[in-house]
C-alpha cells in the first residue's frame, strides 16, 4: 500500500470509527497527525475546539501538550551535550553550584541524565508548585527542604520538579532561559513557526483549543491554567501538524529531511531504557510486560515491537505522542478534555490501521481500565469514611486554628475561620475545610 492509499484509507476508517468515541470519552474535539515512512500520510481535525461557539478543531489548531513536553526538554539537553556545553554524566552541581537536596549524596552526584530520568528519590511533591507564586528560582531553592522516599537512583518515581531543574540547566548552560535554548535548537530547524510555551501565548493565536473538564456529568469549558514556571515539565502548546515534525525527527534519528539536527548519539541516549518501571498498574495500562522509561519517553512493547510514547494532562487538555523505530511509524493525538484515554486508544487503533496488524479493543480495555482506577478511589473514599470516629469535637474553637502556616519546601498556608466555617488557602487555590475526626479537617 502506498502512502496515498494509506492516508485514504486511515481517513476512511477513523471517520467511521472516532466520532461514536469521541462521544463515550466526552472529548470535544482531537487533532490528529500520522506520520509514516517520513510523511505525515494523515493530519487532521475531528470535532470542536470550544463546545459554547462550536469552532472545528483542524490540523493546525493549538493543544497544551502537558507533560509530552518533556521530550524537548530532555532533547534540548541532548544539544548543548551535542554542542559540548554539558555532559549527560557531571554532576548537576558543577553547572549549578547552589542545586541542592536533602539527600546529600543526591546533591553531590545527580546528573543530567538522572534528572530526565525520574530516580531523584523524591515523590512527586506537585503540591509545592501547583497553581504557585514563586518563581523557578525560588521553586529550585526549596527542593532541599522536600523528603525523598526513596534512595537515590534506587527506584523509578514520577518528577516533574527535576524536570525543571533540567530545563534551567539547560538555560543556564546555554545563558538564555530554557525557552530559547527549544525555540532555537528545536522549533526553528523543525519549521514549529507556531508552538510556544504559555497559555496565554496560545490564545493569541487564530486556531487553539479551549480546554474543557467533566464536571458531575456536565462537559464545560474551563479557564486556562498558567504552568509557564513548570514549563520544562510540561507547558508547551502546538498543533499536531507540526508536532508531526517532531516525530520525523525521532524516527531520523536525529534528522530532518537532509539535516542533522541532532545528533544520532544523543537520540540513542534519550531512546535507550534507564529505568525500569515495575509498578504492575504500567503493564495493565499499556498491555506489555516491559516498560522502562529513557529520557523524556515511556518505552514499552506493542504487538511486540518497541514502542516510545509519552503522554500529557494538564487542565482541560490530554495528549499522546508516540513512533515505532522498528516500523517507521507515529501518531500524535491532541485533545481538549483532561485526563482521558481516547489519546491512546486512538493511537493504538491507528498503528493497528497502518501496519495491518490485529486490531485489538484498546477503547473497550481503557474504559475498563479507568472504570477500574474509578472503583479503587471509590473504595479508598468508602475507607477513609469508615474510618472516621463520629461524635467527636475539635480540642479548641474554630477560631483557635485560624493563622498563617509555613513549610519551607511548600510555602505558606492560610487557615482562616468566618461565621463558624474554616477555609484554607494554599498557592492561590482555596478550599472549605470539614471536621472529619478529633482535631483533623479535610480540605475540598
Amino acid at each position: 500500500m502506498d502512502h496515498q492509499d494509506a492516508q485514504s484509507t486511515l481517513a476512511e476508517a477513523l471517520a467511521g470509527w472516532l466520532p461514536g468515541k469521541m462521544a463515550e470519552w466526552k472529548v470535544p474535539g482531537m487533532g490528529i497527525a500520522v506520520v509514516k515512512d517520513g510523511e505525515v500520510i494523515h493530519a487532521a481535525g475531528y470535532g470542536v475546539r470550544d463546545i459554547e461557539t462550536g469552532q472545528p478543531v483542524t490540523a493546525d489548531t493549538i493543544f497544551a501538550i502537558g507533560s509530552s513536553s518533556k521530550a524537548f526538554t530532555a532533547a534540548s539537553v541532548a544539544a548543548l551535550v551535542d554542542e559540548g556545553k554539558l555532559e549527560w554524566d557531571k554532576p548537576v552541581r558543577e553547572y549549578l553550584p547552589s542545586f541542592k537536596l536533602k539527600d546529600d549524596f543526591a546533591s553531590a552526584r545527580m546528573t543530567p541524565r538522572d534528572l530526565l530520568c525520574h530516580r531523584s528519590g523524591l515523590p512527586r511533591h506537585d503540591l509545592m508548585w501547583y497553581n504557585s507564586t514563586a518563581t523557578r528560582d525560588q521553586l529550585l531553592e526549596r527542593l532541599q527542604y522536600l523528603e525523598p522516599t526513596h534512595d537515590f537512583r534506587a527506584v523509578w518515581q514520577y518528577q516533574n520538579l527535576m524536570y525543571l531543574t533540567a530545563g534551567y540547566l539547560a538555560g543556564k548552560a546555554n545563558g538564555t532561559p530554557w525557552e530559547e535554548v527549544v525555540r532555537t535548537r528545536l522549533f526553528e530547524p523543525l519549521g514549529m513557526q507556531t508552538a510556544q510555551f504559555s497559555v496565554t501565548e496560545s490564545q493569541q493565536a487564530a486556531d487553539f483549543a479551549r480546554p474543557h473538564a467533566e464536571r458531575e456529568n456536565e462537559l464545560r469549558g474551563i479557564d486556562f491554567r498558567d504552568i509557564t514556571t513548570i514549563g520544562p515539565a510540561g507547558s508547551i502548546n502546538a498543533s499536531a501538524r507540526e508536532m508531526a515534525q517532531w516525530v520525523k525527527l525521532h524516527l531520523g534519528k536525529g534528522k530532518l529531511g537532509d539535516k542533522q539536527v541532532m545528533s544520532e548519539s544523543s537520540m540513542r541516549q534519550m531512546h535507550t531504557p534507564q529505568m525500569v518501571i515495575t509498578d504492575p498498574l504500567w503493564n495493565e495500562m499499556y498491555g506489555s510486560d516491559l516498560v522502562s522509561y529513557g529520557l523524556g519517553w515511556f518505552i514499552h512493547t506493542f504487538h511486540g515491537e518497541t514502542m516510545l510514547q509519552h503522554g500529557g494532562n494538564i487542565d482541560g487538555f490530554s495528549a499522546l505522542v508516540s513512533f515505532m523505530p522498528g516500523r517507521n511509524v507515529g501518531v500524535v493525538t491532541l485533545t481538549n478534555l483532561n485526563t482521558n484515554f481516547l489519546t491512546m486508544a486512538t493511537s493504538f487503533y491507528i498503528y493497528e490501521h497502518v501496519l495491518g496488524l490485529e486490531q485489538n479493543d484498546w477503547h473497550g480495555k481503557l474504559k475498563s481500565f479507568v472504570d477500574k482506577m474509578k472503583g479503587e478511589a471509590a473504595k479508598a473514599k468508602d475507607q477513609s469514611a469508615s474510618d472516621r470516629k463520629p461524635d467527636t469535637q475539635p480540642s479548641h474553637s474554630l477560631a483557635d486554628y485560624a493563622g498563617d502556616f509555613q513549610h519551607p519546601g511548600y510555602g505558606v498556608v492560610s487557615i482562616t475561620e468566618a461565621e463558624g466555617q474554616l477555609s484554607a488557602t494554599y498557592n492561590r487555590l482555596k478550599m472549605p475545610l470539614t471536621h472529619y475526626h478529633y482535631d483533623i479537617f479535610e480540605g475540598g
